[in-house]
This record gives structure tokens, sequence and C-alpha cells, in this order.
């Protein structure tokens, strides 16, 4: 069984990581990274379905070198054996189309030069982009039938078969059973949780992760980076230049109106300090 988890870099947008502009324009530039959060819950599925089938199991993202350090982090959660980064500045500014092109290629360059892929795992949606559209672009750019809002899966080794149980939204949520021959595509919804229910397989999760954090130590020594060139990717279509996705306008993001007043305390300030505690002391003792 040999799987792909794809995963991407998002600014960090936890309080006081994000950084903007006086026009209130996200600053990348000055703001961390992070993987995605919704790309957890497929690397979970990657990792369940490895502890119970066995097999290989690689990382890959699209992005600036620095994308590096997500995939440590990807390497880290779904212990692969190794890990891919597509970088290449005429990459850069793709939109999900663009993005889909790129994945499609880099997973046809794994297939000639690693092996066969039987399963590709990918997030939901990502906290930048909020579009929920690469998953599906990339699955129709590899004409792979595939399964979203996976929410349980197992595979029949076998038959090559892909049992999932589905979330389906709409006046009344609902759980859909369904199957999909491989390989497919897998994009798990964030209820998935993954289950480890046999002792075999709770040793094996244990085996694999003392493992991957001794490979992770040599991240680099695992990782292997295409450009467009080696992907053999025009770059009139990919990058800005292939992106169809036209932005009409951005709107700065407004700053909360300040609703409280603020009272500076001299820390030194004996008699302003005892108005303080005196004035907290109700709240501490559970009063109103």
């Amino acid at each position: 069984m040999r799987s792909i988890a794809l995963t991407k870099g998002v600014p960090d947008f936890s309080e006081g990581a994000v950084s903007f502009n006086e026009e209130g324009h996200l600053e990348r530039g000055k703001t961390p990274t992070v993987m995605n959060p919704n790309d957890a819950f497929a690397l979970e599925a990657a990792l369940q379905t490895r502890v119970r089938h066995g097999g290989h199991v690689s990382a890959m993202s699209m992005g600036p070198p620095g994308y590096a350090s997500v995939l440590e982090e990807a390497m880290e959660s779904v212990y692969a054996d190794d890990t891919y980064l597509l970088s290449d500045r005429e990459l850069a500014a793709s939109d999900t189309w663009a993005t889909a092109i790129t994945l499609s290629a880099g997973l046809e360059k794994y297939q000639e030069e690693v092996g066969d892929i039987d399963l590709v795992f990918a997030g939901f949606k990502t906290a930048d982009g909020e579009t929920g559209q690469t998953g599906p672009q990339t699955s129709w750019a590899m004409d792979w039938p595939i399964v979203t809002h996976v929410i349980a899966l197992d595979i029949d080794p076998d038959e090559r078969i892909l049992r999932a149980k589905r979330l389906v939204e709409g006046d009344v949520d609902e759980i859909e059973t369904v199957e999909a021959p491989l390989p497919c595509f897998v994009v798990t919804d964030p209820e998935f949780e993954p289950r480890y229910r046999k002792a075999s397989h709770r040793l094996t999760h244990k085996r694999l992760r003392a493992e991957t954090q001794r490979r992770a130590d040599d991240h680099e020594e695992q990782l292997t980076t295409w450009d467009h060139e080696a992907l053999n990717l025009d770059p009139d279509y990919i990058g800005l230049d292939g992106s169809p996705t036209i932005v009409s306008s951005v709107d700065p993001i407004p700053k909360a109106p300040s609703e409280r007043e603020a009272t500076m305390i001299d820390f030194d300030d004996g008699e302003a300090m005892g108005e303080v505690l005196e004035e907290m002391q109700p709240y501490a003792a559970g009063g109103d």
C-alpha cells in the first residue's frame, strides 16, 4: 500500500502571531508559517491506513523552500518515509487550478520514479484560501475517483477497494457509506478520528513513531525537491500566468474599535495597586 499525504503551509492565524500592515493587509513575510490545520486529519487517515495495512507513506507539498519545515512536521505526524517539495519561482501566485496542475504533475513523476500510488489524502480546505477546491481539482487532473468529507475508512487490499463513511450535510446531517476502487483520492472531514482497536495496531503505531523520530533528525536526507522543469511543466500554465482566478478587489480587515477603558497603573504605586486589589477581590471570590 503506497500513500501520499498532501499538505500546505499557511499563515499562523493564532492570536498575536498575525502581522498586518496599516491598510489591514496580511504581511506574509512577518507572519509565521504553520501546517494547514485541516491537513492534520488527512495525515491521521494516511497514518491509520499504514498502521492497519503497512506499506509506504510520503508527504508532498507545493510552496517556497521554507515549506520544508512544514513537511518535516508532516513527517513527524504521519510517520512518512520521505517527503517531496514542489518548489520554484515559476509556481508563485498559483490559484487552486494551477496548484492542482502542479500537484498532479508531482504525483505522476512520483509514480514514474518511486512507485504506483494507491491513495492520496488531502485536507478539507486551507485556512488561508477556504475554497476546498485543490483536492477535487487534483483528482480530476489525475482522472481518479474521489471521496470527500470522510470520517472513517478502511481498505480491502485484495479487492483493492476503499470503503468509507462520509458526512453529508443538508437539511439533516447524514452519514453515507461508499466504496471506491484504488487508486483514489480521500478528502477528510474535520470529524475524522483515527481508530486503533487492535493491540497489534497500537504496537505498530508505537514502532513507527520511534522510527520516525530518528528519521526526522535527518529530515533533509529524506526530502526531494522538484522544480517546474523537473515536472515538465510549461510556465504559461502554472503560477500566476496559469491561474484563471481573477481577484476583483481586496478589502482590508477593519480594526476592532476599543470598547474598554484602560487605566495605567505604576507597579510601584502602592496606593493605586491597593485600589486594583480592592476592585478585583469580589471577582476572585466568585462575585458578580
